[in-house]
C-alpha cells in the first residue's frame, strides 16, 4: 500500500509503533479539515500494518500537542469537507476502535478539541510543561459527547464540570492527580518514556490487547451516539451569532459579550 503524501501530518513507524504527528506548529498544531482527513488516513495505515503494535499520537515541536480546531479558518465547517460532523466522528471512532493501544504523547498544550483527542487515547504520557484545558464556552463551542462523558469517567463528574465551566488550565501534574494522565516526565525524557511503553506493548499478545481494548470500551460505548448527535448540534450552533461572537472575540483578542444572548 502506497503511503499518501501528507501536508499537515507526519506518519512514520518507529520500533513497532506507528507515530502520528500533527505537523502544524505555527498554529499550535490546531487542526483544519485537511488535518483531520490526514489523521484518519494515518490511523488507517497504522491499523493495517501488522508490524505496528501500538500507535502514538502527538504534535510537532515542544509547545503544543493539539489546540483543537483552527479558529482562523472557522466558517462553521473550518474548510474542505469540514471538521465538525463526519470527519471528526471518523477520527474519534478510529482512536476508539483501532485494535491497537493508542498513546497520547502530550508535548505541550492539549486544549479544546486537542484535549478531547488526548482523553480518547488509551494511555497518556505528558511532559512536565504540558497544559490541559477546555475552552468551549469561552469561544462559543462545546463538546457534549466524548469530551464530557468520557472525561467525567476519567476525572469524576465534579472535576469534569469544573474543567468545562471554568476553563482553567491544568498543569501536567494536576492532570495526573485528576486521573487524566498516566505519567509525567521531563520533556527531555518524553520520547524515551513513550518508547519504553511501545516496546513493552510490542512484546504483548496482539489478540489479547485487542480483546482488552474492546472490553474496556464496552462500558462507555453508549457515549458514541450522544457524541455524534452533539457534533451535528455544534455544527448548527456555529452558524449562530452567539457562537460567532466567541470566535470573533478570540480573533480580536477581546472578551466575548455572551450576556446579550442570555434568555
Amino acid at each position: 500500500m502506497t503511503q499518501p503524501q501528507f501536508e499537515d501530518v507526519i506518519y512514520e513507524v518507529r520500533s513497532n509503533a506507528g507515530w502520528i504527528i500533527i505537523n502544524r506548529p505555527k498554529v499550535y498544531n490546531a487542526f483544519r479539515g485537511r488535518t483531520v482527513e490526514e489523521l484518519i488516513q494515518a490511523f488507517q495505515l497504522a491499523a493495517n500494518n501488522r508490524a505496528v503494535a501500538s500507535i502514538v499520537l502527538t504534535g510537532a515541536g515542544e509547545k503544543a500537542f493539539c489546540t483543537g480546531g483552527d479558529q482562523s479558518a472557522h466558517d462553521g465547517n473550518y474548510d474542505g469537507r469540514g471538521v465538525v460532523g463526519l470527519p471528526i466522528e471518523e477520527l474519534q471512532g478510529l482512536i476508539r476502535d483501532v485494535h491497537k493501544p493508542v498513546i497520547a504523547r502530550v508535548n505541550g498544550f492539549a486544549i479544546g478539541g486537542g484535549n478531547v483527542l488526548a482523553t480518547l487515547c488509551d494511555l497518556t504520557i505528558a511532559a512536565e510543561h504540558a497544559k490541559f484545558a477546555q475552552v468551549g464556552p469561552k469561544v462559543g463551542s462545546f463538546d457534549a459527547g466524548w469530551g464530557t462523558s468520557l472525561l467525567a469517567r476519567h476525572v469524576g463528574d465534579k472535576r469534569a464540570r469544573e474543567i468545562w465551566f471554568l476553563n482553567e488550565q491544568l498543569t501536567a501534574q494536576q492532570a495526573f492527580n485528576y486521573g487524566l494522565v498516566n505519567k509525567v516526565v521531563p520533556m527531555a525524557e518524553l520520547d524515551a518514556a513513550v518508547t519504553a511503553w511501545t516496546d513493552t506493548i510490542a512484546e504483548r499478545s496482539p489478540t489479547a490487547l485487542a480483546f482488552l481494548k474492546r472490553s474496556f470500551n464496552a462500558d462507555s460505548d453508549s457515549i458514541r451516539g450522544i457524541s455524534n448527535m452533539a457534533l451535528q448540534a455544534v455544527k448548527l450552533f456555529y452558524a449562530t451569532e452567539e457562537s460567532k461572537e466567541g470566535v470573533n472575540a478570540f480573533n480580536e483578542k477581546r472578551r466575548p459579550d455572551f450576556r446579550k444572548f442570555a434568555d
